[in-house]
């Protein structure tokens, strides 16, 4: 569904009226900046007691796809919130759940909550400081809440999907594999994870995206736990094991909570709220399987700047962060010493200017006149941009001689002569697939290893993981 922007805020004008008891008139929507998968806006009305705000979660574009227990859509993310509230989870109150008649596509409109949901943010701004120490255990108690659910009485079991350890593996796999992209690491971890699957647990609500980011805190705690829109039933410990990856560590990689908080204070807040011990091992588990699942989003972001209908300049670049994931699991299951390839001159074809002048002259006018000359989505989506052609200049300067070695490194793993990198990718991940390579045959941990730290050089040398990575794997 493609409507401008003009066009949503008239037909908000027409639904609110009927919303809102008090609502004197619109004011102002705004999109906010974030929210790959989801639009966020902040809706400003009028009403005799003065300005108030509004949210309104959307569907990417407004649409949302054929809906199915693996894809509920916003209708039940919106039930979500509303259970999770009446079970004691700081939630917004949602208004109103979109219809196909209001004619903006798919999505809610809720109350405004005032805090701080910017992981980013989260782990520095002074405002936090005095509650930051007791944040990894208020997550785990909330987390806790948020498993207790009864998914008989709240009607949320006819709603979701169940997905066993092995389903979810499984499940997320295939949708790698439909992505057509030769990827090892990933393959490996898949691999690795069926070998490893939890034994047993608990059915219970999984959020499926609890982390610093997806959390609204203020100076008090927690305010609203938000982005529903992937839960499921199936292994509470899935919900652990992703808010311990280092995707949500913000650069804070020695605070495995978030960036803020010790693990002992988040089990131990989840133990004291849930009456249940948490199984490490369960948790170890989930851990590897976050990152190789936001691996495989990423990479499902790209494909959706291919082909899907909000074709943002974030998706792509949101696409390239699949390696961060992919080098976490590299620290997670085969750590050890990797070294980066040295840059290369640049060799084009024309000297005044050359085409990597030509991108730095872009990337400093988006960081030093666009960015500090716009608010909100549009300086979000400047870093974004300009962050990307960053990407494109370190792949000038590393990819050749990274590929280089790589392909001479695959050649002697499979005892191939074919110099076609992508082929012998595609070579070693049909090896994994098939089973017909072990995980542990000699070499192969050293060339994922080496791949996966050399191409996050190039795609966020700032990562904490290739720190990590470049350590030997410690601090994981």
């Amino acid at each position: 569904m493609t409507i401008t922007h003009g066009e949503l805020e008239q037909a908000l004008g027409r639904i609110l009226p009927g919303v809102i008891a008090d609502f004197d008139g619109l004011l102002k929507v705004e999109r906010l900046s974030g929210g790959a998968s989801q639009e966020t806006y902040r809706i400003t009305i009028a009403t005799p007691a003065g300005e108030r705000l509004l949210a309104m979660r959307r569907a990417a574009g407004g649409e949302e796809g054929e809906l199915s227990a693996q894809h509920p859509g916003l209708a039940v993310e919106a039930k979500l919130m509303q259970v999770a509230l009446a079970q004691g989870v700081p939630e917004p109150e949602v208004y109103h759940v979109l219809r196909p008649q209001d004619g903006i596509g798919a999505g809610f409109i809720m109350q405004w909550l005032e805090g701080e949901a910017l992981g980013a943010r989260i782990v520095k701004m002074p405002e936090l400081d005095a509650v930051r120490p007791q944040l990894a255990h208020m997550f785990g108690a909330t987390l806790a809440r948020i498993h207790s659910i009864d998914l008989q009485v709240s009607g949320l079991s006819e709603d979701l999907q169940h997905l066993s350890p092995e389903d979810y593996v499984r499940q997320t796999w295939q949708r790698y594999r439909d992505l057509a992209t030769p990827q090892p690491m990933i393959d490996f971890t898949a691999r690795w994870l069926l070998d490893h699957l939890p034994q047993s647990y608990t059915p219970s609500l999984v959020h499926n995206d609890y982390r610093n980011g997806n959390v609204m805190v203020d100076a008090n705690g927690i305010v609203a736990v938000l982005d529903w829109e992937v839960a499921h039933i199936g292994d509470p410990m899935r919900d652990l094991g992703w808010m311990l990856c280092h995707s949500w560590r913000f650069g804070r990689a020695h605070l495995p909570v978030g960036g803020f908080g010790a693990v002992d204070d988040f089990y131990a807040g989840y133990e004291a709220g849930s009456g249940t011990p948490v199984d490490r091992q369960a948790v170890k588990f989930w851990q590897v399987f976050g990152s190789f699942w936001w691996a495989v989003g990423c990479l499902g972001m790209a494909e959706h700047y291919r082909n899907g209908p909000d074709q943002s300049v974030e998706r792509p670049g949101i696409g390239r962060r699949s390696s961060e994931c992919q080098v976490d699991c590299v620290n997670l299951l085969i750590p050890g010493a990797v070294s980066l390839v040295a840059a290369t001159p640049y060799a084009g074809l024309v000297d005044m200017p050359r085409a990597d002048e030509l991108l730095a002259s872009v990337v400093d006018f988006l960081r030093q006149q666009v960015m500090p000359e716009t608010t909100g989505r549009t300086q979000f989506l400047a870093r974004v941009a300009s962050n990307s052609l960053a990407i494109g200049q370190r792949e000038m300067a590393l990819g050749s001689a990274a590929a280089a070695q790589e392909r001479s490194r695959l050649q002697s793993l499979l005892n191939s002569t074919s110099g076609d990198l992508i082929d012998l990718r595609w070579q070693l991940v049909k090896a994994l697939r098939e089973g017909a390579m072990d995980l542990c045959v000699d070499g192969l941990a050293e060339h994922l290893r080496a791949s996966i730290v050399n191409q996050v050089n190039i795609d966020q040398p700032r990562y904490p993981g290739l720190t990590t990575a470049l350590n030997g794997g410690v601090g994981v």
